[in-house]
């Protein structure tokens, strides 16, 4: 076998850049002994057509959907993986809903080091945080019930401007019996986590670090959690795009990585099991048996079709575990259609994967190269004549007063194709870097709408973004801000005419829905 030096090694495993990459196969002992990654290999070794992964690509390009991660893993190697620039592959990424997943396992490890049942009773775990009356249907309620989503309240709690949430998710009335209606409940799955907390002792962010995430090379995980400490388990964790990829092949391997059986086979086939059915939609745009959300959910998973089963996250984030064709797909995307995505892998990635092994296509992996060195969401362009650049810039444009609380904007060129946003409000200046016509990575405090202040949450102030300004026409300078552990952008957009200015700002979720933003149009003059 051909023997592979250090440097290549290196290379191989996708760690010196971030585009899309494919490698030719090496020696798979010399990887299988490595922590860091999973084992890469070229698509037709594995069984995979390489134009059927460019046909994928093709039709993600002409779709609304904006990918930022791929990985696609068959046999326990990683046959193609990708960032659409300036996503990248050491870039953590929000997995809304997608958290919900690894819940369930920590409740999978408790279960298994004997520290509770899933047929224990909720009311068990929080004795002086129950109502005064409990319902005969509160005291059925089980841990089972919490993790298929089988409550049996007729909504979701309102819980999150609450300083204690567990106690106002008892206090929500359960209609239905416990275990016979689904009704999709982010706070059920918080239930789970406060559940894992108060038998071990540990947010499930820490208790999963040495069952879980050390094991798998998983690194730098953070999840937000409530006023209480406790971590919101429904939504909130943020991992790499082959973190994703390495939890879906451990359920696929039914629990065992590296020889070592992490989770019992018996809970792992429990947890993707069918368990109960979502009720259909009145009115159904597919037939059901072609819809991927009415196929069963089980313990924090959803049954899919093709006999596969899945974790997701609002907007498109997917660790989809395919059994039958012995593949994980990971995918960290924006989207506002995220049955679209499903029906892409359905289209394209599974009819390319075959039972055995394939020749090599040179003419398809040499377009599929092609395009993974091209992958990128470009900055937006103007492409127009910046007449009003120079007047602007460094000047200070006090804002009429405004339920925002701005008192005042400057935009400043500055050296190296960069501009500088200040926007002052009562709690400071709020300052964003952004490249002209090119992305800069950096850091601000500029309040968010993504985050609602009303939630009572634990957060960072500071986020991490990417930004980019272009001047879409001679007097309107619009900065892109991608906050790129998130899959979402917001946006700012200057008007200039004299010596006046409007300042409005919208985000990728009201682009992507037709909303509009409900932050008013911020007026100003320069000062003298």
């Amino acid at each position: 076998m051909m023997q592979t030096t250090r440097r290549q090694f290196i290379q191989q495993l996708g760690l010196a850049g971030a585009g899309f990459a494919l490698s030719a196969a090496f020696p798979y002992d010399l990887v299988a002994k490595s922590k860091i990654t999973l084992p890469r290999n070229a698509p037709e070794a594995l069984g995979i057509d390489s134009a059927g992964i460019s046909a994928f690509l093709d039709a993600v390009a002409v779709s609304k959907h904006e990918f930022h991660g791929l990985m696609i893993v068959r046999h326990g190697q990683v046959a193609a993986e990708g960032w659409w620039a300036p996503y990248r592959s050491d870039l953590k990424h929000t997995l809304y809903s997608m958290s919900k997943s690894f819940t369930s396992t920590a409740v999978g490890f408790a279960v298994t080091e004997g520290k509770l049942k899933t047929s224990d009773k909720v009311v068990s775990f929080f004795p002086t945080d129950l109502p005064t009356t409990v319902s005969e249907n509160l005291a059925q309620l089980t841990v089972k019930d919490l993790l298929t989503m089988s409550v049996g309240q007729e909504t979701e709690p309102a819980v999150r401007t609450e300083d204690n949430w567990a106690k106002a998710f008892l206090a929500t009335p359960i209609k239905h019996k416990p275990g016979t209606v689904f009704l999709y409940n982010s706070i059920a799955t918080y239930m789970c986590s406060a559940i894992v907390q108060k038998v071990t002792g540990q947010k499930i962010n820490d208790y999963l670090k040495p069952r879980l995430f050390e094991p798998l090379g998983i690194k730098g995980t953070d999840w937000e959690e409530d006023s209480q400490g406790i971590n919101t388990g429904g939504w909130g964790l943020r991992v790499r795009t082959e973190d994703l990829a390495k939890f879906g092949q451990l359920y696929l391997q039914k629990g065992v990585w590296n020889g070592k059986q992490l989770i019992p086979k018996a809970w792992v086939e429990e947890a993707t099991t069918f368990k109960i059915q979502q009720p259909a939609p009145a009115k159904p745009t597919r037939p059901n048996e072609q819809n991927d959300w009415l196929q069963g959910y089980c313990y924090q998973f959803w049954c899919c079709r093709h006999n596969a089963y899945r974790g997701d996250g609002a907007f498109g984030q997917y660790t989809i575990v395919m059994p039958d064709q012995d593949a994980v797909i990971a995918i960290m995307s924006e989207t506002a259609d995220m049955p679209g995505i499903l029906d892409l892998v359905w289209q394209h990635l599974l009819p390319a994967m075959k039972a055995q092994t394939l020749p090599t296509n040179v003419a398809a992996n040499k377009s599929l190269k092609q395009r993974m060195a091209a992958l990128a969401l470009l900055p937006p362009k103007g492409g127009e004549i910046r007449s009003n650049a120079v007047k602007v810039s460094g000047k200070l444009f006090q804002i009429e007063p405004n339920s925002m609380n701005v008192e005042s904007i400057a935009l400043a060129y500055r050296e190296g194709d960069t501009y500088q946003f200040v926007l002052k409000d009562r709690e400071g200046e709020h300052k964003v870097i952004c490249g002209l016509e090119k992305w800069a990575f950096g850091e601000t405090d500029l309040p968010r709408p993504n985050l609602v202040n009303s939630q009572k949450l634990k957060f960072e102030r500071i986020a991490k973004i990417v930004s980019s300004g272009t001047w879409k026409d001679p007097n309107t300078f619009e900065i892109t801000l991608r906050y790129y552990e998130s899959p979402h952008r917001n946006y700012i957009i200057c008007r200039f005419e004299g010596d006046s200015v409007k300042v409005d700002f919208d985000n990728s979720i009201n682009r992507m829905s037709g909303a509009k933003d409900k932050r008013p149009t911020l007026v100003g003059k320069i000062t003298v």
